[in-house]
């Protein structure tokens, strides 16, 4: 059974399923899902508490079955915790999850607790995750949005029994926090928690959070193509400069870029030849948010953008590898920054009005 993250609290005061399988890539709330239902475990009596690391093809599966039945002396019931970092049990981890997951079924004195990193449709699909979901409690963790930050913060900052000014000047105040906490939730999480420290309880004005909050956002290429495609060009240069304090790769983040523009150019064409939008995603592996993304900005890409931008990724892909060309920036940052802007400005271009 699939359970999403928020619901959680509700379901375990309703009581505790005896097999829970967390699964995804933010480990602030990970952590904090896999202890709350630590927590109702040792409230139902789960006092004993043994924990795997499945680490490599030959890990030893037959302790882990064997757990359930070795209960203490002094232990009533117990919880068994299971982590697999790579996400890949495996043939014989295959098996013997599928295993532990019918025999958790019938084991009301042992909790057991799988915690995963993100997974791919694939792997989601397969015969051991779906014992998984049959006989226990999935829950996907995901990472919290941009967009959605700011909420997030007020939230975590209401816990605490402190707020942001209202208005203008609190939207501001969380606005200003989340670019500096952007793909970092724990650390944003303990910016959190500083501000409890350094103020009380009530209210707080911009000037106390922007002289508390050190700046810890981590940016990742794949969150760069997404902001470049929702037109937020402030927060595409940020994410640059962020990318480039960090000692990415040029060529890592050209590629991003690159491939974008390569798939919206061969989904034009294929539209052309008359295929219809939702085909031609699929064709090119677009899928999830991008996909939605690629419907909105496709519209205001002509033939000539498209043909255009894709003419200035390879330029930039010259620079990047030591080539210079006229008219651009030697310095490869510098030329990166210019193609993400271009495409930022082609794509939030109005759409080509319709000739008759």
């Amino acid at each position: 059974m699939q359970l999403a993250l928020n619901q959680l609290g509700a379901h375990l005061q309703k009581g505790l399923r005896p097999l829970y399988t967390l699964h995804g890539d933010e480990p602030l709330q990970l952590q904090e899902a896999a202890d709350a239902i630590r927590a109702a475990a040792r409230a139902s009596g789960h006092t004993e508490r043994s924990v795997y690391t499945v680490a490599g093809a030959h890990f030893d599966w037959s302790a882990v079955l064997a757990a359930g039945g070795s209960l203490s002396l002094f232990a009533d019931k117990q919880m068994v915790e299971i982590r697999i970092p790579s996400g890949k049990p495996g043939k014989d981890g295959s098996a013997a999850i599928q295993q532990l997951a019918a025999q958790a079924a019938q084991d009301e004195n042992t909790l057991t607790i799988l915690t995963l990193p993100r997974l791919d449709k694939q792997t989601k699909s397969g015969a051991w995750f779906g014992a998984l979901e049959a006989q226990g409690i999935t829950i996907q963790v995901d990472p919290i949005e941009r967009n959605a930050l700011p909420t997030w913060i007020a939230q975590r900052l209401a816990l605490q029994g402190q707020r942001v000014v209202p208005g203008e000047e609190g939207q501001r105040t969380l606005q200003f926090f989340a670019d500096r906490v952007e793909g970092n939730l724990l650390a944003a999480h303990q910016e959190i928690q500083k501000l409890g420290l350094l103020h009380p309880a009530g209210e707080l004005g911009f000037a106390q959070v922007e002289q508390a909050v050190l700046n810890v956002a981590r940016y990742d290429v794949f969150k760069l193509s997404e902001a470049v495609l929702s037109g937020q060009l402030a927060r595409v240069l940020r994410m640059l400069d962020g990318l480039q304090a960090e000692g990415t790769a040029e060529v890592l983040v050209h590629w991003t870029l690159a491939e974008d523009i390569r798939s919206m150019k061969r989904v034009r064409d294929a539209m052309a030849a008359g295929q219809p939008l939702p085909m031609a995603l699929r064709a090119q592996r677009i899928w999830g948010v991008k996909e939605r993304l690629f419907e909105r900005v496709l519209p205001r890409l002509t033939d000539a953008g498209a043909a255009r931008l894709l003419h200035s990724a390879h330029v930039v892909d010259g620079i990047v590898k030591g080539l210079p060309a006229a008219g651009w920036p030697q310095n490869g940052w510098q030329a990166l920054r210019k193609l993400a802007t271009d495409v930022v400005q082609t794509l939030q271009s109005p759409p080509p009005r319709m000739t008759r």
